[in-house]
């Protein structure tokens, strides 16, 4: 009987345990599936307001897309030459004896610039020309004795002979001194010396660089479905960064007789005054033929333009519907275009819109197709065709 009623209580507490365990499971999958309940529509919630949410429209600035009347032009790219432009040479061997210019600084036509050592053809020219004085008076003697009929013809050209043979040397001597007393051979502006004195220039070693700075020319190339359009006489106007932002105009003086067979462009030269010396040999320039007449072109500010490789593109305004509610709003669409030349602030469109579109000229880098957007023209950017730059 005492067995009995232990294994009854055994039992008893196996029985209560399970009876737990059951509970707590319960119970837990209770909580997970509230807390699961509670998710899906806290979710729910989420998308739903998701879904209403609108972004806020874009501020931008805009303008109407028009005809313009842009002036007739060809423009390019150029160098600058100068019209006389050398570096001198020693022509022969010798020591520097002297050095008549400072770096950087203009000379005229002339001037000493380097004088080599030229002693020693001194002393040989005062040698050649003192032969030379006794030939010419051998000659001379020779002459009277011919006249008196006394010496041979034979005689007195062998005399003449010497007297040229002396006449040449001390000519010779003075040519080779000549070469060692380098001048200028035109006005310009000396650049930076590559001697000093004393120094032993050997024959073809560089000097100095010359360059003549005004009148100058400006070197550039043009394609050849143009070559009609080019004469001497045309004006041109030239730029460069590197001349304080300032227009210098020329005409063409000169226009290529060949076309190049490689890039089927021919050269054109224009020729003009530089009195500043703001430009110098060897500097890039824009260059601009002016041709008579106007062309009619669709131009918009260059700040429309989002320029990409797959393709340019502007946003066009244009009113749109906005989800389920329909309700109205003032988006933009996305429109590729072929871009034509460039003029200061503002760009040709060969197609891609229309005269009459209204398109966002600033701002476009936050825009998408399909966004609302807020106009603002109270300041607009620039869209100058000839822009200056402002000089600091």
């Amino acid at each position: 009987m005492v067995h009995d009623s232990i294994k009854g209580l055994k039992a008893g507490k196996t029985g209560s345990s399970a009876g737990k365990w059951i509970v707590a499971v319960l119970l837990v999958v209770a909580v997970i599936a509230g807390l699961g309940a509670f998710k899906f529509f806290q979710i729910r919630a989420a998308i739903a307001g998701h879904m209403s949410f609108a972004m806020p429209p874009e501020a931008i600035t805009t303008v109407v897309v028009q005809q313009q009347e842009w002036p007739g032009t060809l423009t390019a790219v150029g160098t600058i030459k100068p019209v006389n432009g050398l570096t001198l040479r020693a022509d022969l061997a010798g020591n520097v004896e002297s050095i008549g210019f400072q770096s950087g600084v203009a000379v005229r036509k002339g001037d000493l610039l380097v004088q080599q050592d030229i002693s020693e053809e001194e002393a040989q020219l005062r040698a050649a020309q003192a032969r030379q004085q006794l030939a010419e008076a051998n000659l001379r003697r020779f002459k009277g004795l011919l006249d008196k009929r006394v010496s041979s013809q034979s005689d007195y050209d062998s005399t003449a002979a010497d007297y040229l043979q002396a006449q040449a040397k001390c000519q010779e001597i003075k040519a080779v001194i000549e070469k060692k007393t380098i001048r200028a051979p035109f006005d310009g502006m000396a650049g930076i010396r590559m001697v000093n004195e004393g120094e032993y220039l050997q024959p073809g070693q560089e000097i100095v660089p010359l360059q003549s700075m005004s009148p100058i020319y400006a070197n550039f190339s043009l394609p050849q479905q143009n070559l009609a359009d080019v004469h001497v006489g045309s004006t041109v106007k030239v730029t460069s960064s590197g001349a304080a932002g300032r227009v210098f105009e020329g005409k063409v003086t000169a226009v290529n007789s060949i076309v190049d067979e490689a890039t089927r462009n021919f050269l054109v030269q224009a020729t003009l005054e530089n009195p500043e010396g703001l430009l110098r040999p060897g500097m890039f320039v824009g260059a601009e033929v002016i041709l008579p007449g106007t062309k009619s072109v669709l131009a918009i500010p260059a700040t429309s333009i989002s320029y990409a490789p797959y393709g340019d593109s502007v946003f066009v305004l244009s009113e749109m519907a906005g989800g389920k509610s329909g309700k109205k709003f003032t988006g933009v669409d996305q429109h590729f275009v072929k871009l034509g030349e460039a003029r200061g602030d503002q760009v040709e469109i060969l197609s891609g819109i229309q005269a009459g579109d209204e398109i966002a000229s600033s701002g476009i880098f936050k825009l998408r197709p399909k966004a609302a957007v807020k106009v603002n023209n109270q300041v607009q950017p620039p869209t100058d065709l000839a822009p200056q730059t402002e000089d600091r």
